[in-house]
């Protein structure tokens, strides 16, 4: 008990001084020194000696979608970025990175990824983001386009590679939602945010969708010969039903004939050949 007392005191006491170490840091992240002063005012004298000849160079222009992150003497200015608009930068001592605030789409190129059910299949997506701390984009990580990129193919594999096929062709919207939030919790520090994620395309192998097809064509045939086994059970309910009420009337099988062919004659004008009914010969054989 008393170790475990003294570990969380430790602990506790290790966050207290990285914490002051942050802000200790973050303070003299701002101040330049003597030295980076005296640079600075030699550089403000030289624009105002040379004006006509390099004060429109100190004036930048970033758009509205654009911002600005000056550098000077290697330190960040202000700790936030500039515009947008018009800005001032020192020749000597200052230097700046634009930085693009407009959603940028890329896309994820077909990765071949092994499912949960071992099955090989070939996935593409798109992924949408944008910068929205400049500072970050640009201190943290040194190509943040291109580093989302990275990380989006290899999120793709890892999410796809923990669904089955059939998770994977019918759950698209969860899947994209699910690499969208891994994909924000990543780029989180690079100062990006991942706005949406869409999986375009799943191309099976050639065999699989040849077995896939045989499966679901099976499964119609199944199907189809179910119904029509429902069909005859029901027709020969009825018929059986029809017997019965015939068996009780004599006469309703020859009016059943006469209907036949009326039917028959009114459709198709042909020979005709229909038996007797027994009934009539009857009277002929006691003669004899």
């Amino acid at each position: 008990m008393i170790s475990t007392t003294s570990s969380t005191v430790e602990m506790v006491r290790q966050e207290k001084l990285d914490r002051n170490a942050d802000i200790i840091e973050d303070k003299n992240s701002g101040q330049l020194g003597c030295f980076g002063w005296l640079l600075v005012i030699f550089s403000l004298i030289f624009v105002v000696a040379t004006f006509p000849l390099t004060g429109f160079m100190c004036v930048k222009i970033v758009k509205e979608y654009e911002r600005a992150v000056i550098f000077r003497l290697g330190r960040i200015v202000d700790r936030k970025p500039k515009g947008p608009g018009l800005f001032f930068v020192l020749p000597c001592t200052d230097n700046f990175v634009k930085v693009d605030l407009r959603t940028v789409s890329f896309d994820i190129p077909p990765q071949e990824i092994l499912t949960k059910d071992s099955v090989t299949v070939s996935v593409d997506g798109v992924v949408y983001f944008r910068i929205h701390c400049p500072i970050s984009s640009v201190a943290n990580v040194s190509n943040a386009h291109s580093s989302t990129r990275l990380l989006a193919q290899t999120t793709l594999r890892n999410v796809l590679g923990t669904k089955n096929l059939s998770e994977l062709l019918s759950d698209r919207e969860g899947i994209s939602l699910s690499m969208q939030e891994s994909l924000d919790d990543a780029t989180e520090p690079w100062g990006i945010k991942v706005e949406r994620v869409e999986i375009k395309d799943v191309t099976l192998p050639q065999q699989l969708q040849r077995a896939m097809a045989a499966e679901a064509e099976a499964s119609r045939e199944a199907r189809a010969k179910i119904i029509a086994a429902e069909g005859e059970m029901k027709a020969s309910r009825a018929l059986k039903e029809a017997s019965l009420v015939m068996a009780e009337a004599p006469s309703a099988l020859q009016l059943r004939y006469l209907q036949t062919l009326s039917t028959i004659a009114a459709e198709k004008n042909s020979t005709i050949i229909f038996p007797l009914p027994i009934d009539m010969l009857q009277s002929f054989m006691q003669r004899k």
